[in-house]
């Protein structure tokens, strides 16, 4: 009863969640300045999103009614976010509807390949396919563990603990500053804290999440959360050309 009592949110509220921290995510890397408080805030809070969606992209791959629907949907906006994602950041990498692309069709060999040799090796290639792409490695693991895992809270929760601890590791490298002495310890306490967000992300779905989607405004949102992305970068884009040319 106390577990029931704790999952007071849907999957649209925990989406719309999400889209507000990706949103804070992306304001931090159009507009602040890196390394500051706030950047570190914002940054952090953002990585809530992607375990979120990875979450709800293998709920959604279990129970959609067209599979085929739900990855041409993927293919459609993965494309149309790549202009709005690259003039956004400025670099030219892969944007997060593109990596959750791969995520799916990882889904779709693991369901549909019975071979285990052919299956391992066109994972490996899609996961290797997101290396040039927003949450590359750390997206299709975490799809392919929440997968395998699915129903199982307990080993969900170990499969976002080891994400965590992943996520910690790869982004351990960009926290460096190359000094002897004094870079480690920075370096590992920021890698730690940018994990947290993965963390937020298990308890959000494991815990607070109560199964159900919203009783009102279904349509709406399932658009919705597809169009925030590249609307948004886009809106981002447009503020700061904006303020640029003030």
């Amino acid at each position: 009863m106390a577990e029931k009592r704790l999952q007071v949110l849907n999957r649209d509220a925990i989406k719309y969640i999400a889209m507000l921290t990706m949103l804070l995510n992306h304001i931090a890397h159009v507009f602040l300045e890196r390394g500051t408080p706030l950047y570190e805030i914002f940054e952090d809070i953002g990585f809530f999103t992607a375990p979120v969606m990875c979450f709800f992209l293998v709920e959604g791959y279990t129970y959609t009614h067209s599979k085929k629907g739900y990855g041409l949907r993927l293919m459609l906006f993965a494309a149309l976010s790549q202009i709005p994602f690259q003039l956004a950041f400025g670099y030219s990498t892969l944007n997060m509807i593109y990596t959750l692309l791969c995520c799916f069709l990882i889904l779709v060999i693991m369901e549909k390949v019975s071979s285990p040799f052919l299956c391992r090796g066109l994972i490996l290639l899609l996961i290797l396919a997101t290396v040039n792409g927003d949450w590359a490695v750390v997206a299709p693991i975490l799809t392919i563990l929440l997968a395998n895992d699915w129903g199982d809270r307990k080993m969900m929760a170990r499969d976002f603990g080891l994400t965590y601890f992943l996520f910690a590791l790869l982004n351990m490298q960009s926290y460096m500053n190359g000094e002897p002495g004094n870079w480690t310890l920075y370096a590992v306490i920021h890698a730690l804290l940018s994990g947290l967000g993965v963390l937020a992300a298990a308890v959000a779905t494991l815990v607070l999440y109560n199964g159900e989607r919203a009783e009102h405004g279904r349509t709406f949102s399932k658009w919705f959360f597809y169009l925030f992305y590249p609307g948004h970068l886009l809106i981002l884009y447009l503020i700061k050309i904006s303020l640029h040319n003030i």
